[in-house]
């Protein structure tokens, strides 16, 4: 063991480092925002559950009830309806996660000293988030009416009668393969596109062909095109497969249609596509290539709702989570599987996507041109 060679050695890895500025940069920035993603995002507490209602009595007895479910703090009344389609169209778009009915003769029946019944309906479609739902409406009709019967019959108070009868749309047994496998064949599907392309002109690069590609009269967009055709093709064969083995394996029933869905899928797969390409161009070597894709594929996991549900995250986490594609996918996905969406309840992810994957390419273009010159 010779000290001064050991030092040497040492001193050289220190500058190959230095010189190596992305990835000093992945290492040092990267655990901080590891953190703070995940101390962020990973939570299970859901409360301030969008809920619409439809009021079909318009007394002050009915508006108590509502009252009671917004002081509950786990609802957010936001969404008053007047028809049952008004409701239902919420919930095929996803926007509420819960609904209540209020029938017309609800201030009638008390009045008479009769429990009417209040429908309370929950979108199933996530069990982390219809578990609590389910559970927290339940517990404040069951609470409101022991107050009633506390008023007018003592001596029936304390039993566990309830005005609110629950309905569980999309998911009745709450199964939560019915929720994670549409989410498993999007980010199946993200990563390895991702992957695919990440490679694509850094190899390029490694083998030395890139002087010959530049050299020649095509331009930086038909290069990025060019090599996103095949992988969109084997991307969406991969994506067929997944889905197939997915939904039929595991049992999850196809509410929507399966061409919209297609055809969404495949703007997917191109938006994923270039964003592996656009890591291609501007990674030097395959190994941060890898550790860029590494450092977003990771936030899109945690961000994208795939594992917990966005309702529970922070408001500027949630606004993080509109930037990642998957977020959007993963929506389109569960919207027309479970909840049997079509492309007019699905029109924003649809446009976000496609935005989203034109506004990718145009910079991967620029920036490979950049690079040339």
């Amino acid at each position: 063991m010779n000290p001064k060679r050991f030092w040497a050695i040492v001193k050289k890895e220190f500058l190959q480092l230095k010189r190596d500025k992305p990835s000093m940069a992945i290492a040092l920035i990267m655990p901080v925002m590891m953190l703070l993603l995940f101390g962020y995002a990973v939570s299970t507490d859901v409360d301030h559950i969008a809920t619409a209602y439809l009021d079909l009595s318009r007394t002050p007895e009915s508006r108590e009830l509502l009252a009671k479910f917004t002081a509950s703090n786990y609802f957010n009344l936001d969404y008053p309806v007047n028809t049952t389609a008004e409701l239902n169209s919420l919930f095929k778009k996803g926007k509420i996660k819960a609904g209540l009915i209020i029938p017309p003769d609800y201030a009638e029946k008390l009045s008479r000293g009769q429990i009417p019944e209040v429908k309370y309906i929950v979108d199933g479609s996530d069990p982390s988030i219809a578990r609590p739902a389910l559970s927290s409406g339940v517990l404040v009709g069951q609470n409101y009416t022991r107050e009633i019967l506390a008023k007018k019959y003592p001596q029936i108070a304390s039993t566990s009668i309830s005005l609110i009868r629950a309905e569980v749309r999309y998911n009745p047994k709450i199964r939560s393969q019915i929720f994670t496998i549409p989410g498993l064949i999007g980010l199946v599907m993200q990563n390895l596109t991702v992957l695919l392309t990440a490679f694509a002109l850094v190899r390029e690069k490694e083998r030395g062909t890139i002087e010959q590609l530049i050299v020649t009269p095509v331009t930086s967009f038909e290069l990025i095109l060019g090599k996103l055709v095949p992988y969109v093709l084997i991307g969406f064969l991969s994506f067929t497969i997944a889905f197939y083995f997915g939904i039929n394996w595991f049992s999850v029933p196809m509410q929507g249609d399966t061409l919209t869905l297609f055809a969404l899928a495949l703007c997917f797969v191109a938006v994923a596509l270039a964003i592996g390409i656009l890591i291609s161009t501007v990674a030097r070597t395959q190994l941060q290539a890898m550790q860029m894709t590494i450092v977003f594929l990771l936030p899109s996991i945690l961000l994208s709702g795939f594992m917990f549900p966005r309702e529970a995250m922070p408001k500027i986490i949630q606004y993080l989570g509109y930037a990642i594609p998957l977020t959007y996918f993963l929506e389109i996905l569960r919207g027309i599987i479970i909840r049997g969406a079509g492309l007019s309840d699905l029109q924003n992810q649809a446009i976000a996507l496609t935005v989203l994957g034109v506004f990718l390419l145009v910079v991967a273009s620029l920036r490979f041109k950049k690079r040339l010159e």
